[in-house]
């Protein structure tokens, strides 16, 4: 299960207290080893507020150093650029009694170096091959300058068919109906419209063939009626399976997959899929 927050000036001690209830709420993972819950952290204006994303992202490394700090049961005493606390951790605990993992992304230098110093695990979204591996690199590097080491997790839909052609059509159909200029309309107007990461899936879309596709068996036209991560594994059982196995001989070991509709896509990939993959929870 994936929680969503945003880098807030709110009482970091409550968040911690939140983020703990809401893993014992969820439950041991499958394995026993902990909590379900992982935190994946989103550094973004809120209505309202606009802050360079220099201050932004060095708020959201505070923030994630004071919650795993409170949540490893450890005192705080911390005195940084934007909170100076002193506190004892909260009396709620997670199941492991640790802070549930850290997901973080952006392709921004600021946003890289808040991964590479607070997070457990950076989060790309669609891209080829040569640049995840190219990200991958680099944000081992920036790990290991704040003597720390980073877990890479990759977020994607998917469209799995039984040939590649049933997927190629069904791709094709998703798409059927949109207009060019309603699809621009939804992507502008989401609040993270202009920022790196969308950016790059418009380069991606305009690299593409006439198809789509970027590269093999990944297809970027989702891209064209949505914002954030744009782009699908697309092809049969086999195809699918490959590309995951590429991204995991790349360093890639968590993955956060979706389709259209949902449970539709979810079902196909259960069956064709998921029998072939070795799964469960990431181990930090």
């Amino acid at each position: 299960f994936d929680m969503s927050t945003v880098s807030t000036t709110a009482d970091e001690e409550q968040l911690a207290r939140r983020i703990a209830t809401l893993d014992r709420i969820l439950g041991p993972n499958a394995a026993g080893t902990g909590g379900r819950l992982n935190v994946n952290i989103i550094s973004s204006d809120m209505p309202g507020e606009k802050i360079e994303s220099g201050p932004r992202y060095r708020r959201g490394t505070e923030i994630m150093k004071i919650v795993r700090t409170l949540l490893n049961g450890e005192h705080l005493d911390f005195d940084g650029e934007f909170y100076q606390l002193k506190l004892d951790p909260p009396r709620i605990t997670t199941l492991s009694g640790k802070c549930p993992p850290f997901y973080f992304g952006g392709l921004s230098h600021e946003a890289r170096e808040c991964a590479a110093e607070a997070a457990d695990v950076y989060l790309m979204w669609p891209d080829t091959m040569d640049k995840v591996r190219e990200n991958i690199a680099d944000l081992k590097a920036r790990a290991a300058n704040h003597g720390r080491t980073l877990k890479f997790g990759y977020r994607v839909h998917v469209i799995v068919r039984e040939t590649e052609d049933e997927a190629r059509h069904y791709a094709d159909r998703l798409l059927s109906k949109l207009d060019d200029e309603a699809g621009r309309a939804i992507r502008e107007k989401s609040l993270d419209a202009k920022n790196y990461g969308v950016q790059r899936q418009q380069e991606l879309r305009g690299a593409a063939d006439g198809d789509g596709f970027v590269e093999e068996n990944l297809w970027t036209g989702i891209g064209r009626a949505r914002s954030g991560c744009g782009a699908a594994i697309v092809g049969t059982p086999d195809q699918v399976l490959a590309k995951l196995r590429a991204y995991q001989a790349e360093g890639i070991e968590a993955f956060i997959l979706s389709g259209y509709p949902h449970m539709q896509e979810a079902d196909l990939f259960a069956r064709h899929v998921l029998p072939h993959i070795e799964h469960g929870p990431l181990v930090m």
